[in-house]
């Protein structure tokens, strides 16, 4: 399946999601989503996605564990990555279990990447908050992501 998230983008419109990139592996419990689209408009270049069998739209899951996530039917599904997309309203009260937040309330970035913990990305918010920047963003935050995979797995070998 990892090789299936390896590959680019098919086209400049699924780059510009603005969309939040959680990869998490710690188990927390995910709380149910508030004021969020639960669906997202189907585009051609989604339907050729789904095609190929490189993306599966689902439901809102319950929780994430150290290989996927899990919902509240007892349905499991294992994933390398989570594409979270939340839409364009910044809505990361779900991610308070991983204590990204500095003293004064804000999420403090190095591009994409939470400072405290470089397995999350938040592509769309903060500096990246523009349509202008999501794809530029998008690239950069699919970039990282890679490499933090490339070296999780060189080092579990």
């Amino acid at each position: 399946m990892l090789e299936r998230w390896t590959r680019r983008a098919t086209s400049a419109q699924a780059v510009a999601l603005r969309a939040r990139i959680v990869l998490a592996c710690a188990g927390e419990d995910v709380p149910p989503l508030v004021g969020v689209a639960r669906d997202l408009p189907m585009t051609e270049a989604m339907r050729q996605a789904r095609e190929r069998g490189v993306l599966e739209r689902l439901p809102p899951f319950d929780r994430l564990t150290e290989t996927g996530a899990v919902w509240s039917d007892g349905r499991t599904v294992e994933a390398d990555t989570v594409l979270y997309a939340t839409g364009f309203r910044a809505a990361v009260d779900h991610l308070a279990p991983l204590r990204l937040r500095e003293p004064g309330g804000g999420i403090r970035l190095d591009g994409t990447r939470a400072v405290r913990d470089p397995r999350v990305h938040l592509v769309g918010y903060g500096p990246s908050a523009s349509t202008i920047g999501a794809n530029r963003a998008g690239r950069t935050a699919v970039r990282d992501i890679r490499q933090l995979l490339r070296t999780d797995l060189s080092t579990a070998a």
